[in-house]
C-alpha cells in the first residue's frame, strides 16, 4: 500500500484514517484527507523515533519519540497556537 492512500473500515466499523508513506514516513490524516493528524517512521509495524501529532486546523499537538513502539525520552504538549505547554521525560522500563 506504499503510497496509496486509502479508507478503510474496521470491522468495528470505525473508519480508519487516510494514510501514505513518503520516503520511509509514514502520514496520516484527519477524517477531512487533507489535514496531516500525525506523522513518523515505523519500524516492524511499531512507531519508531520522532513522531508528531496535530489538530485538524494544522496546528501541532505534541510531539515525541519512540523506541520500538515505546514512548521514551522528552514529549512535548502544544497549545492551540503551537506554542510548547508542557514537557514530560519518559523513561524506558
Amino acid at each position: 500500500m506504499e503510497n496509496e492512500k486509502c479508507d478503510l473500515i474496521h470491522p468495528n466499523g470505525v473508519k480508519e484514517k487516510k494514510l501514505e508513506v513518503i520516503d520511509g514516513c509514514t502520514i496520516k490524516y484527519h477524517a477531512n484527507g487533507k489535514t496531516i493528524w500525525s506523522k513518523g517512521k515505523m519500524m516492524d509495524d511499531k512507531p519508531d523515533g520522532y513522531w508528531e501529532w496535530y489538530r485538524p486546523d494544522g496546528t501541532i499537538k505534541r510531539s515525541g519519540y519512540f523506541d520500538m513502539g515505546v514512548p521514551v525520552g522528552e514529549w512535548v504538549t502544544y497549545d492551540s497556537k503551537g506554542n510548547k505547554h508542557k514537557t514530560t521525560t519518559r523513561d524506558k522500563d
